[in-house]
C-alpha cells in the first residue's frame, strides 16, 4: 500500500456512518518557508500559521479555479494579514504590523477590522468575496460562524500553529439528501462534535493525519480520498510587477529611478524574488504602446 505524505498535504475524508465530510491540512516546510520571511511576534506568528492552514483547508470541498485567500485589515498595530492557496496547491502568506501586539491576539478586539475570503481568478476577473463577521476572538470560531451564515450548514474547525507546523481540521454536516440513508441517527453530528472535543492543540500538531483520523473516528467508517500535495509557491512575475509600476504613473516611476540611481528594484514580499528595471525598461512600460494592466493586490 502506498504511503501517504505526512507534511504539506490536504486530506479529504468522509465519516460515512455520521454523514459528515471533512478535510485535514498539515503544513510543515511550506509553513516554515512563510514564517521565516519575517520575525513575527508570537501572537501574529500563530495567527498567520492558522490562516495559512485555513486557506488550504477551505479549498478541500470546493471546485477551485484560481485561488482562495483570507485577508485581514485593521487600523491597529496589525495592519494586514494575507494567506492564499491556489488551485495548484501553492501557498503563500504574509503579515504587516506596526508597534506592539496584544497577547493573545483577539480578532474581535482589533480596531476597524475587516476580514474577507476571496475565491476566484484575478486574471479572468471572476471573483467571489465574502466578509467574515469578527465576533469571535479566534479565527476558527469566526470561520465557523461564516459557514453557518453563508451555507446554512454547521461546521467545526480546529486550527493550530507552532514553529514547525500549521494544522487545520474542518468538519461539516452534510445536507440531508433523498439518496442518503434515512435511518441515519439524528445525534450523529453531536457525537462527532464530542469526539472532536477530545483533541487538543498539541495532539493536532504532533499526530500524523491518518493516525489522527483513526484515533478520533475509527467507529465512524472513515473513508479517505486521494490526498492533495501542497507546497510553498508564489505567482509573482515580471509581467505583474510591470503592471504594478505602470499603475503608479510616470511621475512616481521617474522619482523612483532618480532615488535609486537610474534603476528600480522591486522585491516580492512573499518569495523575495528581485525584479530590476533601468531607464529603458521604465520608458517601455510607460510608453503609450504598452497596454495597461491591472496590478495584483497585494503584490
Amino acid at each position: 500500500m502506498e504511503t501517504l505524505p505526512v507534511d504539506d498535504v490536504l486530506h479529504r475524508f468522509l465519516l460515512e456512518r455520521a454523514g459528515v465530510r471533512g478535510a485535514l491540512v498539515r503544513l510543515g516546510p511550506a509553513w516554515r518557508e512563510v514564517a521565516g520571511r519575517a520575525d513575527y511576534p508570537p501572537a501574529l506568528h500563530a495567527l498567520l500559521g492558522e490562516s495559512l492552514a485555513a486557506s488550504a483547508l477551505l479549498t478541500g470541498n470546493i471546485k477551485l479555479d484560481g485561488a482562495l485567500s483570507i485577508e485581514l485589515k485593521s487600523s491597529g498595530a496589525l495592519r494586514l494579514l494575507f494567506a492564499e492557496c491556489n488551485d495548484q496547491g501553492r501557498l503563500r502568506g504574509l503579515a504587516r504590523w506596526n508597534g506592539s501586539l496584544s497577547e493573545p491576539l483577539a480578532l474581535d478586539a482589533l480596531p476597524d477590522a475587516v476580514m474577507a475570503i476571496t475565491i476566484g481568478n484575478v486574471e479572468r476577473d471572476q471573483r467571489y468575496q465574502g466578509l467574515i463577521d469578527l465576533q469571535h476572538a479566534g479565527l476558527a470560531g469566526s470561520l465557523e460562524n461564516y459557514f453557518v451564515k453563508s451555507e446554512q450548514l454547521p461546521a467545526r474547525i480546529l486550527l493550530a500553529a507552532d514553529d514547525g507546523y500549521a494544522v487545520g481540521l474542518m468538519l461539516q454536516k452534510m445536507p440531508d439528501e433523498g439518496g442518503r440513508d434515512a435511518a441515519l441517527d439524528d445525534d450523529a453530528w453531536n457525537r462527532i462534535l464530542h469526539l472532536t472535543a477530545t483533541l487538543n492543540a498539541d495532539e493536532l500538531l504532533s499526530t500524523a493525519p491518518e493516525q489522527l483520523l483513526y484515533r478520533l473516528y475509527h467507529e465512524e467508517s472513515v473513508r479517505l480520498f486521494e490526498p492533495r500535495a501542497l507546497a510553498f509557491g508564489c505567482n509573482c512575475s515580471r509581467e505583474r510587477v510591470t503592471a504594478m509600476l505602470r499603475s503608479l504613473g510616470r511621475d512616481e516611476v521617474e522619482a523612483a529611478l532618480v532615488a535609486r540611481g537610474d534603476e528600480i528594484e522591486v522585491i516580492c514580499e512573499f518569495c523575495a524574488q528581485r525584479y530590476y528595471y533601468d531607464r529603458i525598461d521604465a520608458e517601455h512600460l510607460l510608453s503609450a504602446s504598452a497596454a495597461p494592466a491591472a496590478p495584483e493586490t497585494p503584490q
